[in-house]
């Protein structure tokens, strides 16, 4: 069988046998009037082609997820701008589906998973909107100028896995998603406060208040506290807490605003019971900026109160991270840490100069400089393709920085994590999971702390305690970061699960397969494993390339130098591993 990895779209028209039973020969001109002048041009103009062409509907198919939602969206608002306001009853109103996934070429059709995921899909999706797959989601961050919702985990017919799915509201209707089982234990949400200080720019310092609060609630284990970028990512969206609570499994939320001005803040906070909508706890702190920390920890003292119905012993306080000595330091951290997942041009430049900046204002403060190593460590990886390490500048700097926030405050879980994962990228093993074990025992609900703890028994040999660590991180982010699926391909991979490790490297790498040679070269060895030769040679070809165009290292290096650089950069501590991913790689091909 030939497969490829496919965008598809699945447009069926809402009540269709309805409009013919009311009148056929209107229903069928107009929607073959529709098909000829608007569906199938469309799609062409977007590098599509139509597979399948049915009465009351389609099947088409894409190179590009962005092309096939940017589509999908032209589609329905030419459709929505030639029916008439005045007779709803009559229009045709299609509902679409879309999925990126596996696909099997028979002749001039598509069959299997990648097509009937976007075909239920369609058929769950409101009239007039779109509904997307989480694997084609992941895809769109900052492509495409739409509101595009989180619309929960949803049971397909006849497959055993949900599906994350997203939905965009063209029609303006509501997407009432079925209930999503709570996490174990009290789970509670903290939404991003609302920055009521009147000036946008202000808005970072609302969310680092925020995200601290999110950090000091995570370091009590009676709570399952949800990760950042699942709250975060449900910021504005106009849904009553209830809602929320089922969309993010939470049984409890906080919301609250945050007023600054000149020397004085403002926080408002209060805590839902999201099933009922009861409110349990509300107040307001109306403090000097010199005294913000405090009032956080009073916040979070607060609140696991009344969630966890104890009182916070004063020991655990002393657990705390140290709070910088100076707040200028803080806010300038809080600036950069808000550029640091941005990788436009000059992002990570300010993101820099901000770090620095805070460190040299406090000496003393930790964060600052966990910030820089991330930066440095960012900055290895993408321009330092075949430098070896111990001669690698930003490598080298990452470590300092990480050893540097260290040596400032060891009782900081985030620092202790730092430390640990910079350490692997060293290869350093023994160490490494001296910090990642310290920094999950410290902080077992922080979910950023527990995918690198998962990849981290992956590299030491441990895929299948990994992939449990990875299955609670990814529980506590249910809307997780798709850097999440880099670490989790691989703890399949190394458990022999390589169907499902091909899967999640094709999603990773469907639109940018020459800007991702890592991830290419572990998906040449998935597809060599499973006997797909042509698929692995194809990838294998693709990484060579890409890798010999960015290559920073020994002039003279060839192929089997490119593949020792990428078996020494996955960190893999035993024989077996290595030996299982060098397997693959050789019968793609390469001189592994």
């Amino acid at each position: 069988m030939q497969r490829r990895l496919a965008a598809i779209i699945v447009a069926d028209v809402v009540g269709y046998s309805r409009l013919v039973e009311k009148d056929e020969g209107r229903t069928l001109s107009t929607l073959s009037r529709l098909q000829a002048t608007v569906l199938q041009p469309l799609i062409t103009r977007h590098d599509g082609r139509v597979v399948k062409l049915m009465g009351d509907g389609l099947i088409a198919e894409f190179a590009s997820i962005v092309e096939a939602v940017s589509c999908a969206i032209t589609i329905q608002n030419a459709v929505a701008a030639q029916n008439n306001p005045s007779d709803t009853s009559s229009n045709i109103v299609f509902r679409i589906g879309i999925n990126l996934g596996d696909v099997v070429v028979e002749g001039e059709d598509l069959l299997g998973d990648g097509v009937n995921v976007a075909a239920r899909l369609e058929q769950l999706c409101p009239p007039g909107d779109i509904l997307i797959s989480g694997s084609a989601y992941e895809h769109l961050a900052g492509k495409i100028d739409a509101t595009i919702e989180y619309a929960g985990e949803q049971q397909l017919k006849n497959l055993s896995r949900p599906i994350r799915t997203y939905h965009l509201p063209l029609s303006g209707s509501a997407f009432v998603s079925p209930k999503v089982s709570t996490l174990t234990g009290p789970a509670i949400a903290v939404l991003p406060f609302e920055n009521m200080s009147g000036d946008p720019e202000q808005v970072y310092f609302s969310d680092g208040i925020t995200e601290d609060i999110i950090t000091e609630l995570a370091r009590f284990t009676e709570l399952m506290v949800i990760a950042r970028t699942s709250s975060f990512a449900l910021r504005g969206r106009a849904v009553d807490l209830r809602e929320i609570g089922r969309l993010l499994g939470a049984g409890y939320a906080v919301e609250g605003s945050v007023r600054r001005a000149g020397n004085r803040v403002r926080i408002t906070v209060q805590l839902v019971e999201t099933i009922g909508g009861t409110h349990l706890w509300a107040d307001r702190y109306d403090r000097s900026i010199e005294d913000i920390f405090a009032t956080q920890e009073e916040i979070a003292q607060n609140i696991v109160a009344m969630v966890a119905q104890r009182v916070i012993d004063n020991n655990e306080l002393t657990s705390r991270r140290r709070r910088p000595e100076d707040v200028r330091a803080y806010d300038l951290f809080l600036q950069g840490n808000r550029l640091s997942d941005d990788f436009r041009p000059g992002a990570q430049e300010r993101a820099e100069a901000l770090f620095e900046r805070a460190a040299r204002t406090d000496p003393s403060f930790a964060r600052a400089h966990t910030g820089l190593a991330y930066i440095y460590l960012n900055r290895a990886s993408d321009s330092g393709i075949g430098v070896p390490r111990e001669r690698d500048e930003n490598r080298i700097k990452a470590l300092r920085s990480a050893e540097t926030a260290f040596s400032l405050d060891p009782s900081d879980p985030r620092v202790q994590c730092t430390l640990g994962y910079i350490c692997l990228t060293w290869r350093d093993f023994k160490r490494a999971e001296h910090h990642l074990n310290l920094a999950k025992s410290m902080n077992s609900n922080d979910a950023t702390i527990l995918i690198l703890w998962a990849w981290m028994q992956g590299a030491l040999g441990r895929a299948e305690r990994g992939l449990a660590g990875a299955e609670i991180a990814y529980r506590m982010n249910p809307l997780y970061p798709s850097w999440y699926n880099y670490y989790k391909s691989r703890l399949l991979f190394l458990s022999a699960r390589y169907s499902e490790a091909a899967l999640l490297l094709e999603q990773r790498t469907f639109d940018t397969p020459d800007r991702e040679p890592r991830d290419m070269a572990w998906r040449a060895a998935s597809y060599a494993h499973l006997d797909r030769i042509e698929d692995a040679e194809r990838c294998a070809e693709v990484f060579l390339n890409a890798v010999s165009a960015r290559w920073c290292g020994d002039r003279a290096a060839g192929p089997a130098d490119y593949v020792n650089w990428l078996v020494d950069v996955s960190y893999l501590s035993e024989d077996r591993d290595v030996l299982r991913l060098r397997v693959g790689l050789r019968r793609a091909g390469l001189p592994a």
